[in-house]
């Protein structure tokens, strides 16, 4: 893989691969450049046959304190089309490419996940909190929109209700409410994330890869969807999946009363 001037690869056992950024010194502000490498990252370890589960974290004090500011000044003199192109290109790349990661995605956040960092976390399957954790959506507080998909994915995940809160008032969400509007999965010492993080990943990493993808982008479609299209659509997802090996070896180890190998085939 390429070497990344901010953003840092960990590959572990079990087929776990740690996606860090690394820019603590100014407190994980987000970038075009930054949020470019976030994308290749997501998109490289995707197609890695050998990586099982991905792991979003963040260095330092914060997981993301929200767009740099810098840039967002230098957007104001932008045309709207070298807007576009800035912002499908790195910012909407990244999170496309956490959210249609056919792997199994983690967020491990700790102080602030601010604008940028809070719909990157959504774009994760789970995500952990440390009892330092807040969220924010204080976009509407600089006049804009939240432009990742948080607008779709935050009434989903905790009701309308509460999404017009945090993207209309820009209200904070620390970790215990969070948990509480299933925002996150749990809450845990800041000092244990990294462990319990590692501990779930290897979990999901034990999944039967086409089942997970299949179902995750079951899920992700019926977001959109209907159940009728969804009944259709699950025929040949179903067939595919039980004539897998990964099938044929569930139901092997359900017989044998064993752990299952599953090898994504």
């Amino acid at each position: 893989m390429a070497d990344f001037a901010h953003i840092r690869i960990d590959r572990h056992d079990a087929g776990i691969a740690a996606v860090t950024v690394a820019r603590a010194d100014i407190g994980n502000a987000s970038s075009p450049e930054m949020l470019g490498e976030i994308r290749d990252a997501f998109v490289t370890l995707s197609a890695d046959r050998d990586v099982r589960a991905i792991i979003l974290a963040a260095e330092g004090k914060h997981f993301s304190v929200g767009a740099d500011f810098a840039f967002l000044q230098k957007l104001t003199g932008m045309a709207a089309s070298e807007i576009k192109d800035t912002v499908y290109a790195n910012f909407q790349g990244a999170a496309r490419a956490i959210y249609r990661c056919p792997k199994p995605t983690l967020a491990l956040v700790q102080g602030a996940a601010v604008t940028v960092g809070c719909e990157l976390a959504l774009a994760c399957d789970f995500r952990i909190a440390a009892d330092s954790a807040m969220f924010q959506e204080s976009w509407i507080k600089l006049g804009i929109m939240p432009p990742l998909g948080g607008t779709f994915l935050l009434p989903r995940i905790v009701g309308l209700g509460r999404a017009m809160e945090m993207c209309l008032r820009g209200k904070q969400v620390r970790a215990e409410e969070a948990l509480s509007i299933g925002l996150v999965s749990e809450v845990v010492a800041k000092d244990e994330l990294a462990a319990r993080g590692m501990d779930l990943a290897r979990e999901l990493a034990a999944s039967a890869p086409l089942g997970y993808a299949t179902v995750k982008q079951s899920i992700q479609r019926a977001l959109e969807s209907s159940m009728e299209a969804e009944w259709q659509a699950n025929l040949p997802n179903q067939a595919l999946l039980l004539g897998s090996q990964d099938h044929r070896e569930g139901l092997a180890a359900v017989t044998e009363k064993r752990a299952p190998v599953f090898r994504g085939e």
